[in-house]
């Protein structure tokens, strides 16, 4: 189990990751109904979130680290829908719909994050009519999205959609720092052949394609991009 940690922002007033978050326009007095109940801990790397199939009590909000959320096909294998990173928060579509929750959401990587009982987002959701449009905006934008990736797995090629796939993880969540060309996310192979939706074995023998073409570099677990323009053409985006 996740254990509380002191050093985590409790107050979501003067937390960080609040203005990339659909919270950051909220007024001080529905921040401070957010803060009174919700709790903050750190989780490891492979810890659950939440499982497909059990009942919301509340959001996830994301302070550090990433988050993948996935379905379980009936074969066993996941089917990442997409990755979640700081300023994210989970959770939403299932309690607004009354629903059980239709995916499950494992760490990534060491991460902090705060649980917002569901009392508490239900009371600011339905006293500031604002912050409810800009989540049916949120909810709306998230559908189009998983439209859009649906239309590509059944159109796109396993290549394209490896090539698509890194330029994505490029776009989302940039490079390590100023002046770097490495994707700024770990994933093993296992979980990259899980977002384009093919077998782990193509994935690496794709991904040593790219290297041999000068696309990508591999270092360990994270990818270089080396030539953009290149993996724009593999993508079909020109087509």
């Amino acid at each position: 189990m996740p254990a509380k940690n002191a050093k985590i922002n409790l107050q979501c007033i003067s937390c960080k990751s609040r203005e990339d978050s659909h919270f950051s326009n909220l007024r001080e007095e529905d921040l401070e109904v957010l803060s009174k109940h919700k709790s903050c801990v750190t989780y490891k790397k492979n810890q659950t979130l939440f499982y497909e199939g059990t009942r919301p009590m509340g959001i996830f909000c994301i302070n550090s680290g990433k988050v993948k959320v996935f379905k379980m096909g009936s074969n066993g294998k996941e089917q990442i829908l997409f990755i979640a990173q700081s300023g994210d928060f989970l959770g939403y579509r299932s309690l607004l719909s009354e629903e059980f929750y239709g995916a499950s959401a494992t760490v990534l990587e060491p991460a902090a994050i705060c649980f917002i009982p569901k009392s508490d987002f239900l009371a600011v959701l339905h006293s500031n009519p604002d912050f409810f449009s800009k989540l049916m905006k949120a909810v709306c934008k998230e559908l189009g999205i998983m439209e859009n990736k649906l239309a590509q797995l059944s159109q796109k090629s396993v290549r394209e959609r490896l090539a698509t796939t890194i330029l994505m993880l490029k776009e989302t969540y940039g490079m390590e720092g100023e002046g770097s060309d490495v994707i700024d996310i770990v994933l093993s192979r296992e979980d990259l052949a899980n977002i384009v939706g093919t077998a782990t074995e193509t994935v690496i023998r794709l991904l040593s394609e790219f290297k041999s073409d000068k696309m990508i570099a591999l270092e360990g677990k994270k990818i270089r991009v080396l030539d953009t323009d290149k993996l724009l053409h593999e993508a079909d985006f020109y087509g």
